[in-house]
């Protein structure tokens, strides 16, 4: 149990939040939520111990293991993926050497009665007794298994970890902390650098994962299956709702409503204390009392309310200049990076008033095809522009791009120091939520979705007809990401997104662009339209490529459904044989240890055993045949689950 006791921060004399408490449980999963800038990096940043808070504590039991996530971050690293990464076993390493040099000691010495020697024997089974508590007989095919699960292919292993960009470095970071399995996970959106079939990877192993998990995320699917329990930072307090994310939002819905009718009561209540304060002022019979009342008055604490409705908050895009008729036209476009082809050969027309979204797995080029449309990468092929376009780009990492040292203030008028909007600056940034002495905070000072929101605003400065946004909601909170959805509705210009955030996306767009291995394909309508044609529930169906679940039209439909039945059921009765013939072994295997187990304890059999060569090679063999047994039978186990479901 980790105990946050009356925790404050401060930041340039404002508070983050006040005296906080909470206490993280063992087995709880915990989404942190909040609007950007409440405090919610700072708060796992504190409990992790890298930033110290102004007030408050954190208790942390002696022998707790926290591991931490952060929203950025780059290696440098020389080492190979594989090197790097199992620097997660440095205790299982170390004991490795430990092992190889007392074997290597056994091996020389030859006073095998001796008192010394027996303790060299007893810290080797001690050493080889730890090292498999601590899982280092299955090391190298645990390390195999989290890479690949967060899509790393086997010719990634051995390539240096500085030539991946920063998300791919996130995800080997990512790898490390599992493999170290603390007993608290602190995951600052950990969802934002992955694809889809990473991310159900992903859920699928905190779902299973022995300790507490406390996470920041903006996928509310994600929250959903993982989290039993939601805190969120508002007002600069802490609210605790026993309740997964979508839970959440309802209890707070409720909570909210009392709130606003208790606003509305105190509200009255103050504005008749202060008649009355005004009608007895004045009277010297009545003086005392005002005082009272006014001290009264002094000591109510004001209800707050965070701004919640979106509808309020007024962004609209400046009216764009009148383009022709076609945008961008594209022939036999191509790109390609040594020997990967990642855009083929491709032509395509977007005409004024397109709005596109471009879906599809990560790596099939979306983010390419974006770059090469914003005259950001070079490209083969021939693009043309139409007339009068003038485009505005924002990229995945558009923030790196912000200057550090600015403030809000300065970042913006510098920005639209050759716009005619230089005197509407201030209105911009309130829009966008930057608001009174926040405009004059630090840059490098704000959060992932503060700077996405500084970058978006910048996008406001000159009258554009042609958007490109590469995954504009990574790092935008709810509230956020309904607010530019608004605005990106009203925008009357052609607009270009790349998402896979299907409620974001809903609404928005009139065409697709859907990336796959073998190309690009076209489709008309918006991503609803998409995904009925391809009969998915959920951007998480249709990139995992799952089978589409049409109804049978007609006997032959029938018929290949029942051919699908029995081989599955042929399948099921195979793998109930190999998972029986996988356990009769490992119970053969088991059998045959605990007779050697049973020698070795036997005094006087010991004695002789000891100088029989080849029993110890013999002993570690059956026990390396065994952890090979057991993973064979998990993984027969696992495969026959899949089916049976």
């Amino acid at each position: 149990m980790i105990g946050v006791s009356n925790l404050s921060v401060v930041f340039g004399g404002k508070p983050l939040f006040e005296n906080i408490s909470f206490l993280i449980n063992r087995d709880d999963r915990i989404g942190l939520t909040g609007r950007n800038g409440a405090g919610k990096s700072t708060l796992l940043k504190i409990i992790k111990g890298l930033q110290k808070p102004t007030n408050g504590e954190v208790s942390i039991p002696r022998d707790a293991t926290i591991g931490y996530l952060p929203q950025e971050f780059h290696n440098t690293s020389q080492l190979t993926v594989k090197e790097e990464t199992r620097k997660a076993f440095e205790k299982v390493i170390a004991l490795e050497k430990k092992i190889a040099i007392i074997q290597e000691e056994l091996t020389r010495r030859t006073d095998y009665d001796s008192d010394s020697y027996m303790q060299l024997i007893e810290q080797m089974n001690d050493a080889q007794h730890h090292f498999q508590v601590l899982g280092g007989y299955e090391m190298e095919e645990k390390m195999e298994r989290i890479l690949k699960g967060l899509g790393f292919e086997t010719s990634d292993f051995n390539r240096n970890v500085n030539e991946f960009s920063g998300g791919w470095q996130m995800r080997i970071e990512l790898a490390k902390i599992l493999l170290q399995q603390p007993d608290l996970l602190l995951l600052d959106e950990p969802t934002n650098h992955l694809d889809i079939e990473s991310i159900i990877w992903l859920e699928d192993f905190l779902i299973n994962y022995s300790g507490a998990i406390m996470m920041i995320s903006h996928d509310r699917t994600f929250l959903d299956k993982i989290t039993n329990r939601t805190l969120e930072i508002t007002n600069g307090r802490i609210e605790d709702y026993k309740a997964p994310y979508s839970k959440y939002l309802e209890l707070r819905k409720e909570r909210r409503e009392k709130l606003e009718s208790a606003a509305r009561n105190q509200e009255k209540q103050i504005a008749q204390m202060e008649r009355n304060i005004e009608r007895f002022r004045a009277k010297a019979s009545k003086a005392s009392f005002a005082q009272s009342l006014i001290k009264k008055l002094d000591k109510i604490e004001r209800i707050e309310l965070d701004v919640e409705d979106v509808s309020k908050i007024n962004i609209r895009f400046p009216e764009p200049p009148r383009a022709g008729k076609v945008i961008v036209r594209g022939e036999n476009i191509q790109k390609s990076y040594s020997n990967k082809q990642v855009i083929r050969p491709m032509n395509f027309t977007i005409d004024r008033g397109d709005r596109i979204a471009f879906v599809g797995k990560n790596g099939m080029g979306k983010t390419t095809l974006s770059r090469i449309i914003a005259k950001d990468l070079d490209y083969e092929g021939k693009l043309e522009y139409g007339h009068n376009v003038c485009l505005g780009y924002f990229a995945q990492h558009q923030a790196n791009k912000l200057q550090g040292e600015n403030t809000i203030l300065k970042e913006m008028e510098e920005a639209a120091y050759t716009s005619d909007k230089f005197t509407q600056v201030r209105s911009i940034l309130g829009a966008f939520l930057f608001s009174g002495e926040d405009v004059e905070k630090k840059v490098k000072v704000l959060s992932g979705g503060e700077k996405a929101r500084l970058s978006l605003a910048k996008l406001l400065l000159e009258p554009l007809n042609f958007l490109i946004l590469d995954e504009p909601t990574n790092h935008l909170d709810m509230i956020s990401k309904d607010v530019l959805k608004n605005a990106l509705q009203n925008f009357e210009g052609t607009l270009i997104v790349v998402s896979h955030d299907r409620d974001f996306l809903k609404g928005l767009t009139n065409k697709t662009f859907e990336f796959t291995k073998e190309g690009i394909k076209q489709h008309l309508g918006d991503v609803t339209e998409f995904l009925a044609k391809r009969n998915a529930e959920n951007f998480r169906e249709f990139e995992l490529n799952k089978e589409n679940k049409t109804t049978p039209k007609n006997s032959l439909d029938e018929n290949k459904s029942s051919d699908k039945q029995k081989n599955r059921d042929k399948e099921i009765r195979k793998l109930k044989n190999q998972v029986n013939q996988a356990e009769k072994k490992i119970q053969d295997l088991e059998s045959q240890i605990k007779a050697l187990d049973n020698q070795l304890q036997d005094p006087e059999q010991y004695k002789n055993l000891i100088n029989q060569p080849g029993f110890f090679e013999e002993y570690e063999q059956k026990k390396h045949q065994l952890e090979s047994a057991m993973e064979a039978w998990e993984k027969l186990l696992t495969e026959l689950e899949k089916l049976e479901s």
